[in-house]
């Protein structure tokens, strides 16, 4: 049976009315990717207030890896909520906030103590650790690269590539952040074979540390193992182990921010595992706890007792409900069968997508590790001119439809498949189905303007 089932357009008048008073009620800035509202949710499907039901290849952006409302996630919530609630970390210790730190120390990769401190965001996780390293270093210089995402404060701002999004309006940001060009395969310059572009990245990299700032000045380098916001790409293991050298060469802190591409999403519980690399820091969160608010910054112990005691924490930091929830997702994550499986859609998604590549001009690139997949939508295959609204034509097409799906990348012409990882291969069928219809729409409705 299919999992779609629409008993009404979408939206419905129920999901329209909500919206309507979000709309009154909150800034047009915090904006919103379909015009439904939800109600109920399980698995990879999702019920909205008029009593239709979606497939959700968005996941919450990202954070969930184990599903909707799994039974043994909301037990542990549910049984939490009876026996404490809150109490601050920075007041007190709970069972639950040590077992989540002692389960990062454990799993993260590095053969070195560990220690790990729990903060709310992604965001805020990436901040935290720009702090320790800076604490730790006494340098106070940061580099990040193009098309990195990294959060929305002050400081991930400054750090976060895309401007237009996400940064225009609210500068100036915060200074002593450097950055670098990264190497997007897929857009590499005409005539240069993908060795010869990663080898230039690499040089520039290096000069950078004569031309921008003095290696004895930086105090991380931060940068995705995949880029997420950025359109999927996964850094080339090459130009990685060069920055793992070059950390290690001058005293650096290498921070792997996946927030993103960690718990399972690439087919390995983290996503540098598949680099043998082990960073000095690692930042992680959404899909960390099964959709409650949770971050972890974990890393080398000497480098993590650097900022002085009280200079990290939150009143929410590490809530009592939010590592119960961890404790069972990344014991489920951790398994290898769950990686196994994430793998596996990520295997039927990419044969899917090559499938309507081979078949549509309109798709570019098709390209993701693990179940982290993504296909680029461009214009013209030759001038990779993105084709950024013929993007959201699809996306919409397929809201029509009844599948939840998000655009990514720099020009905002990419769609990023980030379902949750215990859907059914019927389930992946069926919204690639809806894609592949949707896409076709789109491609014809552009070959009919353009005759």
């Amino acid at each position: 049976m299919p999992t779609i089932n629409l008993v009404t357009e979408l939206p419905g008048p129920n999901s329209k009315a909500l919206v309507a008073r979000r709309e009154a009620a909150t800034p047009r800035g915090a904006a919103k990717l379909t015009p439904v509202a939800i109600v109920k949710a399980e698995g990879a499907a999702v019920t909205d207030a008029d009593g239709n039901t979606l497939l959700d290849f968005a996941g919450g952006i990202g954070v969930l890896a184990v599903g909707h409302c799994p039974p043994n996630v909301v037990e542990a919530i549910q049984k939490q909520t009876a026996d404490l609630i809150h109490l601050c970390a920075i007041v007190g210790t709970y069972p639950s906030y040590v077992e989540v730190a002692e389960l990062m120390n454990e799993v993260t990769p590095g053969d070195f103590p560990k220690k790990t401190v729990l903060l709310n965001s992604g965001a805020e996780g990436l901040e935290t650790a720009v702090k320790i390293a800076r604490a730790s270093t006494g340098r106070p210089a940061i580099i990040v690269f193009e098309g990195a995402y990294h959060g929305r404060t002050n400081l991930t701002l400054a750090m976060t590539s895309k401007y237009g999004l996400f940064k225009k309006g609210f500068g100036p940001f915060a200074p002593e952040i450097y950055r670098l060009p990264f190497p997007n395969i897929y857009r590499r310059p005409v005539g240069m074979t993908e060795e010869q572009y990663i080898d230039d990245c690499i040089a520039r990299l290096e000069y950078a540390f004569t031309s921008q700032v003095d290696p004895s000045a930086v105090a991380a380098v931060v940068i995705e193992t995949v880029q997420g916001e950025g359109g999927f790409i996964a850094t080339p293991p090459k130009f990685l182990g060069r920055i793992r050298d070059l950390c290690t060469q001058h005293g650096i802190v290498y921070v792997a921010d996946e927030v993103q591409c960690g718990f399972g999403r690439t087919g390995k519980l983290f996503a540098v595992e598949h680099y043998n690399i082990a960073p000095d820091l690692i930042v992680t969160a959404k899909s960390l706890a099964a959709g409650m608010p949770l971050a972890a910054v974990t890393g080398k112990a000497e480098i993590m007792d650097g900022p002085h005691p009280g200079g990290l924490g939150g009143t929410y930091s590490g809530n009592p409900l939010a590592c119960v929830a961890a404790v069972e997702a990344i014991n489920m994550i951790r398994q290898p069968e769950f990686l196994e499986r994430a793998n596996q859609i990520g295997a039927r998604i990419r044969e899917h997508l090559l499938d309507l590549q081979a078949a549509i001009p309109l798709i570019g690139d098709v390209r993701g590790l693990g179940a982290m997949m993504l296909t680029e939508l461009v214009k013209d295959r030759d001038l990779k001119t993105p084709a950024s609204d013929e993007t959201l034509q699809v996306t919409t097409e397929c809201f029509k439809r009844g599948l939840i799906a998000i655009r990514a990348g720099l020009f905002s012409n990419c769609i990023r498949f980030l379902p949750p990882l215990n859907i059914s291969d019927e389930q992946v069928d069926e919204g690639m189905g809806v894609i592949a219809e949707a896409i076709r729409v789109v491609e014809s409705s552009r070959r009919a303007v353009a005759q």
